[in-house]
């Protein structure tokens, strides 16, 4: 659609009341009978919204030397995550974590990979923008300087069809950016199709396979990943239990008692509980063919590493010199407890994380960058 087609339509909808009072309900783009994802009193959603967002997010304006964009470390045919082992930010700095995809985080318990109190998608957005250390879209000192910048006819239409009026300021800025984020939805699959949708030749033989080995208490995936949304951190308007699940998945072991790497300790870091060692958010696994390098600080390149990790039951030796005596990380996760697989179940296992992809999502223009 061209601008000017689009614009047109934000001025339909901005003189309809279509912003963020709206009276026409939200219709998320989700299967029948699935829950909804819950959303804050002061931002519903709104298309209009969404759409502001989606420039918002593809915007290098948005950052203070104007060289990157969100999408810049959240790439649409990556599931919205990045192939880099750690991301980089507009400076040039390193971060000490692997970005994390954007696939249905309306539906995260928590954001970030260790953070228990952080639930709000636009608490979460405030980090990328002005956070210090690391700095990412570097805006802390440079406000009125990039707020100046969306002072332009077209971004004034969107705000005007978002919020019924043209003021720009970050607090809107930050609700359509986690209006767009809440809707990057998905949920149609091959899996999908053949769980939900019964389509029985969604699946291949060895991906039917591979979702049974999945599922089996042999190999315990599913206790860390398991729901519709494939992590076992879910919130929704249906969901009542309080439930943000951290796991050590035996990653490292650094001393031989279960220390990790002190540039990252995982939810330790926030809780100082010692037994929060090491422990981070499971991520959901739609699209994770898509999103390596994986784990938390990008250390495993490949779904074949990471399968042969779990089987390994983790990197569970002491990690100190190759004479290092056996020892088993004292907060390793029970679920983390080893395995054995043929070649043909460690290659059907793979199988049934490839049929988690979703070509649709990764492919939608609506998602898109509008720039280009």
């Amino acid at each position: 659609m061209k601008l000017l087609n689009i614009f047109s339509v934000l001025i339909i909808l901005s003189l309809l009341g279509c912003g963020p009072n709206e009276k026409i309900a939200y219709k998320w783009p989700i299967p029948k009978d699935y829950p909804k994802p819950q959303v804050p009193k002061d931002n519903p959603m709104s298309e209009a919204k969404i759409e502001l967002g989606r420039f918002l997010f593809y915007d290098k304006n948005l950052s203070a030397n104007q060289t990157q964009n969100c999408a810049t470390c959240h790439q649409q045919e990556k599931a919205f995550s990045e192939p880099l082992t750690v991301s980089i930010g507009s400076t040039g700095q390193s971060h000490r974590r692997n970005s994390l995809a954007l696939v249905n985080i309306a539906y995260n318990k928590t954001l970030t990979w260790a953070h228990p109190s952080l639930d709000s998608i636009e608490r979460q957005l405030l980090l990328p923008m002005f956070g210090e250390n690391p700095v990412e879209m570097g805006i802390t000192g440079y406000e009125d300087e990039v707020l100046s910048r969306f002072n332009t006819d077209k971004y004034k239409v969107m705000f005007e069809a978002a919020f019924n009026d043209n003021d720009i300021n970050f607090d809107k800025i930050n609700k359509a950016l986690a209006s767009f984020v809440r809707r990057l939805i998905s949920f149609n699959s091959p899996f999908d199709r053949y769980a939900y949708q019964l389509q029985d030749n969604a699946l291949s033989a060895s991906q039917v396979r591979g979702m049974d080995l999945f599922f089996s208490e042999r190999l315990e995936c599913h206790h860390c990943h398991g729901g519709f949304n494939f992590t076992q951190s879910t919130t929704h308007e249906k969901q009542l239990l309080d439930r943000r699940p951290f796991h050590n998945t035996g990653l490292y072991n650094i001393d031989g008692k279960g220390s990790y790497p002190l540039t990252d300790i995982g939810l330790n870091e926030i809780t100082l509980e010692q037994r929060d060692m090491g422990a981070f958010r499971a991520p959901t696994l739609r699209n994770i063919a898509l999103t390596a390098p994986y784990m938390h600080d990008g250390s495993i390149q490949t779904l074949d590493g990471v399968v042969a990790h779990y089987a390994a039951g983790g990197r569970a030796t002491k990690q100190l010199d190759i004479n290092s005596e056996f020892k088993e990380n004292m907060y390793k996760s029970p679920f983390v407890k080893g395995f054995e697989l043929t070649d043909k179940e460690k290659s059907d296992l793979i199988a049934f994380l490839n049929a988690l992809t979703d070509e649709s999502f990764v492919s939608d223009p609506k998602l898109s960058n509008p720039f280009n």
